[in-house]
C-alpha cells in the first residue's frame, strides 16, 4: 500500500507548530494513539494493490477504528465523500473511499464484461481484505449503492450495516424498471443514451459540455475535479461500461438478489428526478433485517453533497444503533 501527500514544503519550525496543533486537535474524542495519530482526521490519498489492479482511494481516520467503506456513484469519484470522510473519522471510524473499477486508472480493464456487478462487488471485498477489514459499515450512493446492496446480499457476514443513498433495493428497481407503465421505466430513459456507442464522446465533446451540464449548479472546484477525472484516458468510457455490462438494452442482467438481513438504512430524496417514490417505497419488501427509510425533502439526487450534515448525522446514528 502506497501513501502520499500533495502538501507544500514547510520550514522546520512551521512543521513543529503544525504538528503540535494537529496532535492536540486529534486527541479529542479519538481514543488511543496509534501509527496515524497526527493526521487521523485528514483525508489521505492512497493506493491499494488488489490482484492485477491498483485502486486509488481517499482514506481518513486511524486504522484501529471500526472500518467504514464509502462507494461513489456516476458520474462522480471518491471526491463525492469529501464531507463524510473527516466527519466519520472524527468520531473514531476508519473510513475508506475507493475510486472503483473503471474510475481508478490502474483498475480499468478493457472489456465490457469486466464490469459485471459481481466483479465490482468482489473488488470492494478485496479492498476490505487489503486493509484488514474483516467486517465493516458499508455506504453507497447511485451505482455505489447498487454495489453496496449486492455485497450486503452475498456477504452479509462481512457487513455490519448497509446504507443506500438514493437507490432502492435492486430487485425493487428491476421490478418497476421492467414495467413499461411505471414511473421508474420513464425516469430511467437516460439509460438508452448511456449505453449507446457514442455516449463517451457525447459526454466529453465541446469541453465536456454535456458532463458539465449534469453538474450545472455544483461549485466550480467540484466541477473541475470531476471533469478532470473523466477526461483522463478512457475513464469516461470505462465508467459508462457499468451500464453496458449490467443494464444493456433496458434489461437488468444481474440475477435476483433476494432479501437483505443486515441492518439497513435507505435515504431517498423527493427531488430525485431519476428514482421514483413508488420504487423507493417498494424497498421495504426486500429487507428482512432492521430497516429505516428516510426521505429528505427538497433535495435532489446528489445527496452526499447536497445534505452533508444531515447525512453525516444519519450515518453516525445508524452505525451506533447497530
Amino acid at each position: 500500500m502506497k501513501q502520499f501527500s500533495d502538501g507544500v514544503p514547510m520550514t522546520t519550525i512551521y512543521k513543529l507548530v503544525a504538528i503540535t496543533v494537529l496532535i492536540a486537535s486529534a486527541s479529542v474524542g479519538c481514543g488511543n494513539d496509534d501509527d496515524q495519530a497526527v493526521f487521523s482526521n485528514e483525508i489521505r490519498l492512497e493506493q491499494a494493490d488488489v490482484g492485477p489492479f491498483t485502486f486509488d482511494l481517499r482514506v481518513a481516520g486511524r486504522s484501529s477504528g471500526t472500518p467504514v467503506i464509502l462507494l461513489h456513484g456516476f458520474p462522480e469519484t471518491s471526491y463525492e465523500w469529501r464531507a463524510q470522510l473527516p466527519a466519520l473519522a472524527e468520531e473514531g471510524y476508519f473510513v475508506i473511499a475507493p475510486d472503483q473499477r473503471g474510475y481508478s486508472p490502474g483498475a480499468s480493464p478493457s472489456r465490457i464484461s469486466d464490469y459485471d456487478l459481481a466483479l465490482l462487488a468482489g473488488d470492494i471485498l478485496d479492498i476490505a481484505d487489503t486493509y484488514g477489514a474483516e467486517t465493516f459499515h458499508l455506504v453507497g450512493h447511485d451505482w455505489g449503492a447498487i454495489v453496496a446492496w449486492t455485497i450486503a446480499g452475498i456477504a452479509p457476514d462481512r457487513v455490519r450495516t448497509v446504507t443506500s443513498l438514493s437507490i432502492p433495493h435492486p430487485d425493487a428497481f428491476a421490478a418497476d424498471f421492467a414495467d413499461t407503465t411505471s414511473c421508474q421505466y420513464t425516469a430511467s430513459a437516460y439509460f438508452d443514451l448511456f449505453v449507446s456507442e457514442n455516449a463517451a464522446t457525447l459526454f466529453l465533446q465541446n469541453d465536456a459540455a454535456f458532463l458539465r451540464g449534469i453538474y450545472s449548479d455544483f461549485e466550480d472546484d467540484t466541477v473541475s475535479e470531476y471533469v478532470a477525472a473523466f477526461s483522463e484516458g478512457e475513464t469516461m468510457q470505462t465508467a459508462l461500461w457499468w451500464y453496458n455490462a449490467n443494464v444493456g438494452a433496458r434489461d437488468i442482467t444481474p440475477p435476483t438478489l433476494g432479501s437483505i438481513s443486515v441492518p439497513t438504512l435507505f435515504v431517498w430524496s423527493d427531488d430525485d428526478a431519476v428514482i421514483c417514490r413508488d420504487t423507493a417505497e417498494r424497498t421495504q419488501q426486500f429487507v428482512d433485517g432492521p430497516y429505516e427509510f428516510v426521505v429528505l425533502e427538497g433535495v435532489d439526487h446528489w445527496i452526499p453533497e447536497r445534505a452533508p450534515d444531515e447525512i453525516n448525522n444519519l450515518l453516525l446514528e445508524h452505525f451506533r444503533r447497530h
